[in-house]
């Protein structure tokens, strides 16, 4: 795939053209149609592979580009499709489906389809808002404020009712694990296997699932519905996620999580020193970063009538508000007495990447208002970007390899639960599959389809 060759990451409408180009050219069992609009009014696109027709339950939903910022899941969803299609044991009695781009329109915002250093990555950073983003939303305002994106992602759930939902996603520097929502046995080999053939560290202690299970290195179990949410430094409850929408028809859901530039530091098993020590330090570091761009966000005016400049300041308030809430949880009663280098080295990361995340917006605001603090902000986040990258030693993982990795691991999840027969006692549409909302219909049936 040339995208994969020039080490670029595609854009929603180049995946919509590639997606277009496979259902062309195999019409029978590749089918592209638009499962909804975003917010801006654009298509969100579904390409299904695999027979039409079939009773619902029998499949696998991919998600990509739930987070604007992790562009990769785009380029592993297209590399699947093919990998399904020209397998006819993958698709034999299954269908395949894959949601292109969650989030066309921060897609749109976060610019950078070929980064060559961390600089470059955040020279044209966006992530938006956790209430803005379709996975998080449902955790974070109620049923009748969510976003479209949202809502057609959950009408999917409730249509094709996955065995098996994967939402692909990416970090800037760190390694590679996987989230579950279920326990799936078996899957921490073959992943540790293709991590170490492909050169991509197992992110041991990754920060995200702080305080969860962890069945095999790099593996994570999230809290089930009902459960002490664990020691996760987030202000999202992943149990209220669309993550879990796919358990109401006996579903797993897999995140599947590989960097763009890879770190040694966030796999190292030995057990730290003085974590409580390290993390008073981190979140004493953190804070002053903090001030450092609320400062800056002071001085800056509501843009009047610029939808991007908006986007991008709430994405700023919101990551400068969570600073708070995070640096009291390092450094209260519940901050671990033992730990890995590896999780203070995942924590030390993710604190740096919020404070830079929220300067690099910021600066974009400033340049396009041509703001006198624009210089002294851009040095910032050059230092901050030369100082992220030398502490952890980050070297670029390419597109090729982040892709293979990822499809490499969704193939894995998904044999083991058919293998293991995960996917319930009387097969993928046993009666222990709900019926729940949207279940009438079929999103693969040809009549559906629709030109990109």
């Amino acid at each position: 795939m040339t995208l994969l060759r020039d080490m670029c990451y595609p854009t929603p409408s180049e995946l919509a053209l590639a997606a277009r180009a496979l259902a062309d050219e195999h019409p029978g069992p590749v089918r592209l149609r638009q499962a909804g609009t975003s917010r801006g009014g654009l298509p969100l696109w579904l390409l299904s592979v695999g027979p039409s027709g079939r009773p619902r339950g029998a499949g696998v939903l991919v998600v990509a580009g739930a987070h604007a910022n992790e562009p990769v899941g785009g380029a592993t969803a297209l590399a699947l499709a093919r990998r399904v299609l020209h397998d006819p044991a993958l698709r034999a009695g299954r269908g395949w489906h894959f949601l292109l781009c969650a989030d066309p329109d921060g897609a749109a915002l976060h610019r950078t389809p070929r980064p060559h250093s961390l600089l470059d990555y955040h020279r044209n950073f966006f992530r938006p808002p956790g209430p803005e983003q379709p996975e998080w939303a449902p955790s974070l305002l109620p049923p009748d404020q969510l976003p479209p994106e949202t809502l057609a992602l959950t009408a999917l759930i409730d249509e094709l009712r996955p065995v098996l939902q994967v939402s692909l996603h990416g970090t800037d520097l760190g390694g590679s694990w996987v989230q579950l929502t279920r326990d799936i046995p078996g899957l921490a080999e073959p992943f540790a296997k293709s991590a170490a053939e492909l050169r991509i560290p197992v992110e041991t202690g990754a920060s995200d699932a702080a305080g969860w299970p962890s069945p095999g290195p790099g593996i994570f179990v999230m809290p089930q519905p009902g459960a002490d949410p664990g020691g996760a430094f987030h202000p999202e409850d992943t149990r209220l996620s669309t993550w879990y929408h796919a358990h109401r028809y006996a579903g797993t859901t897999a995140i599947v999580e590989v960097p763009m530039w890879a770190s040694d530091l966030v796999d190292d098993p030995a057990p730290h020193p003085d974590p409580r020590g390290a993390l008073r330090i981190l979140a004493g570091r953190l804070d002053a970063d903090a001030a450092l761009v609320a400062r800056v966000r002071d001085r800056v005016p509501e843009p009047a009538a610029a939808a991007d400049a908006a986007a991008l300041l709430r994405a700023v308030d919101w990551t400068l508000a969570l600073i708070p809430r995070i640096t009291v949880e390092w450094t209260g009663s519940g901050a671990p007495a033992e730990a890995t280098a590896a999780s203070i080295g995942s924590i030390d990361a993710f604190g740096r990447r919020l404070s830079l995340r929220a300067a690099a917006m910021l600066l974009r605001v400033l340049r396009a208002q041509g703001h006198p603090a624009a210089p002294g902000l851009d040095r910032l986040v050059t230092g901050w970007c030369e100082e992220f990258a030398a502490r952890f030693r980050a070297r670029r993982i390419p597109v090729a390899t982040q892709v293979e990795h990822q499809t490499r691991t969704v193939l894995a999840a998904y044999e083991r639960l058919v293998t293991e027969g995960l996917d319930g006692p009387d097969g993928p549409d046993g009666p222990e599959r709900m019926d729940g909302p949207g279940g009438a219909g079929r999103l693969d049936e040809p009549d559906g389809t629709v030109s990109a």
